[in-house]
């Protein structure tokens, strides 16, 4: 009988769903059945705001532990919420191809954010999408939002908030059927978190080598480079996943290009830009032996430093001053 390879995931329904595309993708790879193993962390548990949990890694600890401790054989995240510094012991071996990075504004009647009126309540429990509904529309009221899409949603739909802000991603993902007005924001002016739209497929170290071939067929190297280089800028900055901060790297053509905002008290903001030409540098990242194994070193490499670049302009311009040291990062 063959061994099923054991996912990881949160139990919340984006988490399953997000989980189960992978575990087919890696079904058809590895030749063996997976099977989900349901993992509850203490940011499924708790009703606090993400930051007041302490936003980076509260999701992700939980199943590390597990992971480290063998309950399971690989685990998928959500990328935006890992922390940026690596976890002793495991390795993100895959990134599958990104989906939608952009944050999505639900009213019930199609309303554009920028038009609401004075006093109309928007609900949002990140700090990025704080200051940019404010930086979009001064005079709403913004409220901390909390629990699954659904029950997000519900709020628009009994009246109690007139807008919530999510992730395009997590929406398309479930599949489920909208009912209210959605207003995408462009990334130009809106740029997303870091990794936003982006999944990260973590196994250990020390897992068999068949299995984490396996794990590698299922990465993306454009999606690996781009999310890497934002991942660089908020560790650059030394910021937390749900610090104020907005940046999106993507490729037009052959030619990589990054902006990143920091935002800070209304009309506080501080940008930095970047565009290069690396398209030779992540393709070959893709394919087996010695070659693809130079590759996924040098290119990591390549993605952080540009990634720091753009951290280092957005240092010298004042974002210090205006995030605040993340320790867990």
């Amino acid at each position: 009988m063959t061994t099923a390879i054991r996912l990881g995931t949160r139990r919340s329904a984006l988490a399953m769903s997000q989980s189960s595309m992978v575990a087919r993708a890696l079904e058809e790879k590895a030749g063996r059945p997976v099977e989900l193993v349901e993992i509850v962390s203490e940011g499924d548990v708790s009703r606090a705001s993400l930051s007041q949990l302490g936003g980076t890694g509260v999701f992700a600890t939980r199943l590390r532990e597990a992971l480290l401790a063998g309950e399971c054989d690989l685990l998928v995240h959500s990328l935006k919420d890992l922390p940026t510094a690596g976890a002793p012991g495991l390795l993100v071996a895959a990134t599958p191809v990104r989906a939608d990075a952009r944050d999505v504004v639900l009213t019930r009647d199609g309303t554009p954010l920028a038009e609401l009126p004075v006093g109309a309540r928007v609900g949002t429990g990140s700090p990025r999408r704080i200051a940019q509904v404010r930086r979009a529309n001064p005079g709403v009221q913004v409220h901390d939002l909390r629990g699954n899409v659904d029950s997000r949603m519900q709020r628009v739909r009994d009246g109690e908030l007139d807008a919530i802000v999510l992730a395009a991603a997590g929406l398309s993902r479930l599949g489920s059927d909208i009912d209210l007005a959605m207003e995408f924001q462009d990334l130009g002016g809106w740029p997303t978190a870091a990794g936003q739209g982006a999944l990260a497929v973590e196994t250990r170290l020390d897992i068999d080598d068949d299995l984490l071939r396996a794990i590698r067929a299922l990465d993306d190297p454009a999606t690996r480079f781009a999310v890497t280089v934002e991942r660089a800028v908020l560790a650059g900055v030394e910021a937390g996943c749900h610090a104020p901060v907005g940046i999106h790297a993507d490729f037009a053509g052959d030619e990589l290009r990054v902006s990143a905002v920091v935002y800070g008290e209304p009309g506080v903001e501080i940008t930095a830009e970047s565009a290069e030409v690396v398209a030779q540098e992540y393709i070959h990242a893709q394919g087996g032996g010695d070659g693809a194994d130079a590759a996924r070193r040098v290119v990591p490499r390549r993605a952080s430093e540009i990634g720091t670049e753009v951290a280092g302009q957005l240092l010298d311009r004042g974002a210090s001053d205006i995030v605040t040291p993340s320790t867990t990062t």
